[in-house]
């Protein structure tokens, strides 16, 4: 069963949000749901860099955008961030290009390359259309100091009742996951050991939503609740 599937994506816009591994989860299920004949775009509503080897149209118009769709199926699309190769939100509302494409990848949350992340109170930056919120945990992430593992460790310590130096766990991982209920669904990447996937399902058990866990990297997937 591919990784879609699994997460259950349904035509419209999904938002991709968290820590490590939001950029190739996008690129993932964008590649296994185009490879079923249907069009996707992948963006962002903060910032995103190009993807290697796909169509990346900056700023494009209603026609270039549902021309490239039509030609290559799976398609980026954004507004250039001047001076850093990355883009933004396409000019474009949300609601149009849910029109254009079967389906909206959007990142919505930026991580600082973190496997770990608390957000502030203007994050994440969720479509209001989105059908579904995935938040990614990066398995590495588990045993760091949260100062080490965590974007805004301070916020992500305050919400764990745990000082910045005291080691990130799935207790505290679920803690701060359950204080801001921003998700309908887990997703924890980087876990390619058996102690990776124990803490997965560990972390799974604390809380009341779906999670998966695999590696993105290998393209391996299991379920760890319903």
């Amino acid at each position: 069963m591919g990784l879609a599937e699994l997460m259950e994506i349904r035509p419209g816009i999904t938002a991709v949000i968290g820590g490590g591994g939001k950029t190739t989860l996008l690129r993932t299920l964008g590649e296994e749901l185009a490879q079923r004949g249907r069009t996707v775009l992948l963006c962002a509503t903060t910032k995103i860099l190009p993807f290697h080897g796909l169509k990346n149209l900056d700023s494009p118009t209603e026609g270039d955008l549902r021309a490239a769709l039509a030609a290559r199926g799976l398609v980026c699309a954004g507004a250039p961030v001047s001076g850093t190769g990355k883009l933004t939100a396409p000019e474009m509302p949300m609601e149009r290009l849910s029109g254009l494409a079967d389906y909206v990848l959007v990142e919505a949350d930026g991580s600082a390359q973190r496997p770990m992340k608390a957000h502030a109170p203007h994050e994440p930056v969720i479509p209001l259309l989105a059908n579904q919120t995935i938040l990614v945990v990066g398995a590495s992430g588990f045993g760091q100091p949260i100062a080490e593992a965590a974007h805004r460790p301070a916020l992500y310590a305050l919400l764990a009742e745990l000082p910045e130096t005291a080691a990130v766990t799935p207790e505290a991982e679920a803690e701060v996951l359950r204080a801001e209920d921003l998700h309908d669904r887990i997703y924890v990447n980087q876990a390619e050991t058996a102690k990776a996937l124990a803490e997965a399902a560990a972390l799974a058990k604390l809380l009341d939503c779906p999670v998966l866990a695999g590696s993105l990297r290998r393209k391996e997937y299991r379920q760890c609740s319903q």
